[in-house]
């Protein structure tokens, strides 16, 4: 296929379509230029961020790893067609994702990996990323995370493919794969011209067809979440010892806190505020069994606040490290679950404390 190129309708020159040819050149385009691969066929008014290239996991480098504003994760695996491997690249973008999903526990070394990657590139932290990419506040910018968090923890990827010339049989095993999973797989085409010194791309992109038709709600897709819906969810996803804690936990904090916020993530939670020891949430509980301790945004508005919290925590067992200011740890349930009402209590005595001062 050719095209066309003129200017003012005059002096028009045909172009034959170039090559890619080394893969390290794609990838660095979509990596400085991610708006040229056709998500808003997906979503309307998307916007990728690319947050880092050759991310590694226990199953070698991902090529891109990206968020949107919504906080889904894309995993991009770019391939040249005269690749010979060119017909595992659905399954080792899987594998990827398998790898990442794998260790989704510790999600605070996760968010190093990135700020690290972010730092090198952008020459600024990850926080700072988002709200400058994403135009965020800082709590925004936190439930972003939090967003992407739960993704982690589910699994929730979308899995972008991206190759100068695609075939019939990764068509239709990415069109198979969406219709009959609950993965999000799209193979992108990148049609390639060069003139002189512009360069021109078309991309074309597979499988997003089939997802508007199924109609299917994507596990991140954001919600308002209420009392009765969260309860509801917090039924449905935890044993009923998990879930008796839960309610416990919620119980108090709405006798307790100046107010309870709920999330807007796939996983219903919920984060009290109380405005006696800090304007930001102490903790947020989520339905996917983790608790994250907030001492990033409570050391922001009340440093003396972050420090009592993090002691009497760990005065009835948990462990924080050193930089525990910057970040907002999560524990299992194995962790938090014996101890909540050594964890209410430790509420309930920097409440009594506060009143005192």
């Amino acid at each position: 296929m050719a095209i066309i190129i003129s200017k003012n309708g005059k002096n028009a020159v045909k172009v034959e379509k170039s090559s890619f040819d080394k893969e390290n050149f794609l990838q660095q385009y979509i990596y400085e230029n991610p708006e040229s691969i056709p998500l808003y066929d997906i979503k309307e008014d998307i916007r990728l961020l690319i947050l880092a290239r050759e991310f590694q996991t226990t199953s070698g480098p991902i090529d891109a790893l990206g968020i949107d504003r919504d906080g889904e994760i894309y995993i991009v695996e770019t391939k040249l067609f005269k690749n010979s491997d060119k017909r595992t690249v659905i399954a080792q973008a899987l594998d990827y994702g398998a790898a990442l999903w794998k260790h989704s526990g510790d999600f605070t070394q996760f968010v190093s990996a990135l700020d690290a990657a972010v730092a090198e590139t952008f020459k600024m932290n990850l926080v700072t990323k988002l709200r400058d990419f994403f135009g965020l506040s800082e709590e925004e910018s936190a439930i972003l995370l939090e967003s992407v968090r739960q993704n982690l923890s589910e699994g929730a990827f979308r899995f972008v493919v991206l190759m100068d010339q695609l075939d019939a049989r990764l068509k239709d095993l990415v069109i198979y794969v969406n219709q009959n999973s609950q993965f999000d797989v799209y193979a992108v085409e990148f049609e390639y011209y060069k003139h002189e010194s512009q360069e021109i791309i078309i991309p074309k992109i597979f499988g997003a067809e089939v997802k508007k038709e199924m109609a299917v709600v994507s596990s991140g897709a954001r919600r308002q979440w209420n009392e009765l819906s969260l309860m509801d969810d917090a039924k449905q996803k935890l044993s009923q010892k998990e879930y008796d804690a839960f309610k416990r936990i919620y119980d108090f904090s709405k006798q307790r806190a100046t107010e309870v916020r709920l999330g807007t993530g796939s996983y219903g939670s919920f984060s009290p505020i109380f405005a006696k020891l800090s304007g930001k949430s102490l903790f947020t509980l989520t339905t996917d069994k983790r608790p994250s301790f907030n001492f990033e945004w409570i050391s922001k508005d009340n440093e003396r606040t972050a420090e009592v919290f993090k002691q009497k925590l760990e005065s009835i067992g948990f462990s924080f490290p050193e930089n525990f200011k910057e970040i907002r740890p999560s524990v299992l349930t194995d962790e938090w679950l014996p101890r909540v009402d050594k964890f209410l209590s430790a509420i309930s005595e920097m409440l009594r404390d506060s009143e005192i001062v």
